[in-house]
Formats: C-alpha cells, sequence, structure tokens
C-alpha cells in the first residue's frame, strides 16, 4: 500500500468518515479471474455514498458524478466490506462524498484499503427534478 493512504503519524492506516455500509463479498460477484468484479465494489460505494447524502438532503438523491478510482488490491470471496463516507461539499442542490472501501478477512485478521472514490449527488424531487437542499 502507498504512503499516501496512511494517516498522519500512525503506524498502519485507519478508515476516516462514517461507516455507511458493510457487506459480504460473494462468490455470484466474481470476475473471470475469481477476483471480486470491480462493477461491484463500485456499485456497493455508490450505496454507501448515496445512504450520507440523502441523510443531508432529506431525502431522494440521484448520482450525477463519480472521480477517478484506483483498486489498491484484489477483494477475495467471503471478506467483509466496509464502506466509509466523509461529506466533502454541500452545494445549494449537491453533495460531494469521498468513499473508503476497507476489507477484513476474519480467518487471518487482515484489513486494508481496496479503493476510494468520490461520488457526487443531487437532491432530487418525486418527478426527478433538482430540488434545494434544506
Amino acid at each position: 500500500m502507498s504512503d499516501e493512504f496512511f494517516d498522519g503519524d500512525d503506524d498502519e492506516p485507519t478508515p476516516e468518515g462514517k461507516l455507511a455500509l458493510q457487506t459480504l463479498a460473494m462468490p455470484a460477484d466474481t470476475n473471470p479471474n475469481g477476483d471480486i468484479f470491480g462493477g461491484w465494489l463500485m456499485s456497493q460505494m455508490d450505496l454507501a455514498g448515496s445512504i450520507i447524502a440523502a441523510e443531508i438532503a432529506q431525502g431522494r438523491v440521484t448520482t450525477v458524478a463519480t472521480g477517478s478510482m484506483a483498486f489498491l488490491r484484489p477483494v477475495p470471496v467471503g471478506a467483509t466490506i466496509s464502506c466509509y463516507c466523509e461529506v466533502q461539499e454541500i452545494g445549494r442542490s449537491s453533495v460531494k462524498v469521498m468513499v473508503d472501501v476497507w476489507l477484513r478477512i476474519y480467518e487471518t485478521g487482515e484489513r486494508y484499503k481496496v479503493t476510494e472514490g468520490t461520488f457526487i449527488y443531487v437532491a432530487i424531487d418525486d418527478k426527478g427534478r433538482t430540488r434545494r437542499i434544506s
């Protein structure tokens, strides 16, 4: 893991932000190589970020953009995936959320960061039109 993911003077990196989602990586979510498919992981990140954005917007939100992502390590079947979210910016109708993904393998106790990404959500009304965040 690169040094850019270490927190200050800590010997080991730790998750930052609010735990928004935990799930188990299952065999049905694998790519042809037997690792968890990156698209599945990105969808979990989107769900986690949308939970936080909907809390802030006090209602329905939709994803309008994502930032670049780098997958640092493959995710094995059976790992517990944890998505931690930090709100980076709140606009008139939008919420920008940084989502960090960590995994834990209970058999070995191994825990590490898998990826991170920025997701932008816009508050919408019942007809799907942009609305102001209260």
